[in-house]
């Protein structure tokens, strides 16, 4: 039986932090629900933990910042991805501007003060540096959030190595990673025995 793939759709229009969610949204429509978000996480390889975990976290701490005016919460933790800058959260890299564009200068600087080992990778205890230098006094949210992302996005680009390169990085921050890792990952389960599936 064939395995039809996720068609990865960004509009043109789009700011590069849009883009990045664009992936999870799964039917296209401009809100990511929870079962988007882990459908997303299981397309990209992640197993059922944390995925599950993933969908509960990012949607239920994202959707009611991405809905202003709405005075009461929506209980299925839509996130609309038009509002996501709004969601922006501090003791972050700044990568991202307040309104969702890509700031080049500040991209290389993560690689500039943190990329010790290789020039063009981070190691596991340099994004730990990179986490810690990025904390913000008192922003406990914002350690949480990115402690959190940059953890995820580790355990899921880093190489064999253990490297995290900066290719990976840029390509999360234009969501085209999340495309390539689930056409990998696509690539490899039909190229399984059948035995094996």
């Amino acid at each position: 039986m064939a395995v039809k793939s996720h068609q990865f759709e960004v509009d043109s229009n789009q700011n590069a932090l849009q883009k990045h969610c664009a992936f999870f949204d799964r039917n296209k429509d401009g809100v990511v629900y929870p079962w988007e978000t882990f459908q997303g996480f299981r397309a990209i390889g992640s197993g059922i933990l944390l995925s599950s975990v993933a969908a509960i976290f990012i949607n239920m701490g994202l959707s009611g910042k991405t809905r202003p005016g709405k005075k009461f919460p929506n209980l299925l933790f839509p996130i609309e991805i038009q509002n996501i800058n709004m969601a922006k959260h501090g003791s972050d890299s700044g990568v991202y501007d307040t309104h969702g564009r890509f700031v080049a200068s500040k991209f290389e600087e993560i690689f500039h003060k943190y990329a010790r080992t290789n020039s063009d990778s981070l190691t596991s205890s340099e994004l730990d540096q990179l986490i810690k230098g990025n904390r913000e006094p008192k922003d406990y949210g914002g350690w949480i959030g990115g402690l959190t992302e940059w953890k995820i996005l580790y355990y899921l680009g880093k190489d064999k190595n253990g490297l995290l390169s900066k290719e990976t990085v840029r390509a999360v921050y234009d969501g085209s990673l999340f495309e390539k890792m689930a056409q990998d990952k696509l690539a490899k389960s039909t190229k399984k025995p059948i035995s094996e599936k």
